[in-house]
C-alpha cells in the first residue's frame, strides 16, 4: 500500500513513524506546512528530520487544497492519505487523489465532540473518559465510519498536557493494528451513531480569559484545560496580560472580606486569589511580561480602563 502523510504536530510524527515501520506500507511522501506557517498550531513540529529517517520526501505546502498540491499528490497515486494533525478541511477534490481512503485521526470518543478544540473541551467539559479516535474521512465533520478506537479515563487534575500525553500514547499504540487491517484490503468499519453525535466549536486565546466570578473549582478547569501546548489561561492588571501556568484550588477561612479576583495571601510558591464561591485559586506558577511582581491585594482581570 502506497501512503501520504499531511500534518504539522507530534500526532502526524507519529503517523510518519509508524507508516514507515510497516513493511506492508510505502510512504511516499510527508505533506506540511512551511517552517514561517509554524504559528498556525502551538503545537507544531517540524517533520523534516522524520521525513529524512523515513526515507522519504518531505513537501511544504500553504493549502493541501490548492492547485499545486493536488497535481504533487495526484503524480504520486497514493492508495491512502493519513491526514494527522492538520487544520484544513479536506475538499472533494483532495479526498478524490487517494484511491482508496483518506483516514483521519480525532483525539475525542467520536461521535462525541465532533469539530475543534477538543482536548480543552475534554476537561472543560469534565469529562470522564476519552477515546483517540481513527476513522474514514467523509464529506461531514468528523463522521467517517471508525477504523479503530482506544477509550481510557481522565484523571481528577487532568490537565491540557496530560491528556494530550495520552492521546499520543494511543494513536501510537493504535495506529500499527489500523494499519495493518487497512493493508488486509478490508478493513473493519464501525459506522458512527448520528444519535450520539455532539460538537466541539474552535476556541481563540480570547475564550481563556479567567473569570475570576466562577467558582474556584471552575477557574481551575480553565487552567488546566487551557495550557500547554495552547497559549494558557490568562487574566490582566492593569496593561499586563498575566498567563497562570499552574493552581490548585485551596480553601479561605479568613478573606470574606474580598473581591473576586483579588490577591488575598502570598507565600514564597506563589499567592491565592478569591474565586465567585469564596474558595481561592493557589498560583504556583504563572508567566507576565512585567518587571515587578503584582502588588499585594491586587485585583485581577479588571477592565484595563478600571486599573
Amino acid at each position: 500500500m502506497k501512503a501520504i502523510v499531511v500534518g504539522a504536530v507530534e500526532s502526524t510524527k507519529i503517523a510518519v513513524k509508524c507508516v514507515a515501520a510497516s513493511p506492508k506500507w510505502d510512504l511516499a511522501a510527508v505533506f506540511t506546512l512551511p517552517p514561517d506557517l509554524s504559528g498556525r498550531h502551538s503545537d507544531f513540529v517540524d517533520l523534516a528530520p522524520d521525513a529524512e529517517r523515513a526515507g522519504t520526501q518531505i513537501v511544504r505546502t500553504a493549502n493541501i487544497n490548492s492547485d499545486a498540491a493536488l497535481q504533487a499528490i495526484r503524480e504520486m497515486e497514493p492508495d491512502y492519505i493519513f491526514v494527522i494533525g492538520w487544520s484544513q478541511i479536506c475538499g472533494e477534490q483532495f479526498r478524490a487523489t487517494a484511491t482508496k481512503g483518506v483516514v483521519g485521526y480525532h483525539p475525542a470518543p467520536l461521535p462525541r465532540l465532533r469539530g475543534r478544540a477538543v482536548i480543552p473541551w475534554t476537561i472543560l467539559l469534565d469529562e470522564p473518559i476519552s477515546a483517540s479516535s481513527l476513522f474514514l474521512i467523509d464529506e461531514g465533520v468528523d463522521s467517517g465510519p471508525l477504523l479503530g478506537q482506544r477509550y481510557f479515563h481522565l484523571a481528577p487534575d487532568e490537565t491540557a498536557a496530560t491528556l494530550y500525553a495520552k492521546h499520543m500514547a494511543k494513536l501510537e499504540e493504535m495506529l500499527p493494528e489500523v494499519l495493518e487491517d487497512i493493508a488486509s484490503g478490508s478493513p473493519t468499519l464501525l459506522v458512527q451513531d448520528e444519535r450520539c453525535a455532539t460538537y466541539a466549536a474552535r476556541r481563540r486565546p480570547e475564550d481563556s480569559l479567567i473569570d475570576w466570578a466562577q467558582p474556584a473549582s471552575a477557574v481551575w478547569r480553565c487552567v488546566r484545560a487551557c495550557g500547554d501546548p495552547y497559549p494558557g489561561a490568562w487574566t490582566n492588571f492593569g496593561e499586563d496580560r498575566i498567563v497562570i501556568e499552574a493552581a490548585d484550588p485551596v480553601p479561605l477561612r479568613h478573606h470574606a472580606a474580598a473581591l473576586a479576583g483579588q490577591i488575598v495571601e502570598r507565600s514564597e510558591g506563589g499567592f491565592t486569589v478569591k474565586c465567585g464561591d469564596n474558595q481561592g485559586l493557589f498560583v504556583s506558577r504563572w508567566r507576565t511580561a512585567r518587571e515587578k511582581p503584582l502588588p499585594n491585594h491586587a485585583i485581577l482581570g479588571r477592565p484595563k480602563a478600571a486599573a
